[in-house]
């Protein structure tokens, strides 16, 4: 029974479509494609050619090239946000990502990178190690005029080379820099607030062990 439903169905003709001029595809993509080069000769959004390098086509902000490491204040090697924890190193799929920890004369670690380089000859653009870094120290850039005679030396960036500040971030991709800022504001917010209110706690403490104290040695004369 099944079997003889669907040979019907395969014999039944199909419904006809509705019935188009051949060709007016064709026609209304030639049309698109004229109108749009009609319009790169008047309106400014449309006119995309560039005289590079006198001129400089705006950066979108989703651009991504190689990473970059971002630092707070006016000190770029003491305002580095990067603990060297190693994790960018960790998750790099072309592993182009070498980072030292820095320690002191004990062997305690500084909680910063001694050395941290990136070999952007290696380097895909990812975009891996901006993803999983937990500390917001690094993103990627939109620098893209890197051409160098050094093959080797100069693609080798270092910690000095690729330091920005926040400004530059912020100029970057205001967007992600603003939502990140107010993050760290909220966290450093909370930690100040969860500080004082330790502090606090031990004052009571000590106060409520001199009170007692007092009326102990009140007590006993």
């Amino acid at each position: 029974m099944e079997h003889s439903a669907a040979i019907k169905r395969l014999s039944d003709p199909k419904p006809q479509g509705r019935w188009s001029l051949p060709g007016i595809g064709l026609v209304k993509g030639l049309l698109v494609t004229a109108t749009n080069m009609l319009q790169s000769y008047y309106r400014k959004d449309r006119m995309t050619t560039v005289q590079y390098p006198e001129q400089r086509a705006p950066i979108s902000p989703n651009f991504r090239n190689f990473p970059f490491l971002v630092y707070d204040g006016d000190d770029a090697m003491a305002g580095l946000r990067c603990t060297a924890c190693s994790i960018c190193e960790k998750e790099c799929p072309p592993q182009c990502i070498y980072i030292v920890l820095d320690r002191d004369e004990n062997g305690k670690s500084l909680k910063r990178p001694k050395v941290f380089d990136i070999d952007v000859s290696v380097c895909m653009n990812c975009g891996i190690c901006a993803e999983v870094c937990p500390f917001d120290s690094i993103y990627m850039d939109g620098e893209y005029e890197l051409s160098t005679s050094d093959r080797f030396g100069g693609l080798l960036f270092n910690k000095q080379r690729l330091a920005r500040s926040t400004n530059y971030h912020a100029k970057l991709r205001p967007l992600q820099a603003a939502e990140v800022a107010t993050r760290r504001k909220a966290d450093e917010d909370k930690k100040l607030a969860a500080q004082a209110a330790k502090e606090a706690k031990a004052e009571a403490a000590k106060e409520a062990k001199a009170e007692a104290d007092k009326e102990a040695k009140a007590a006993e004369a």
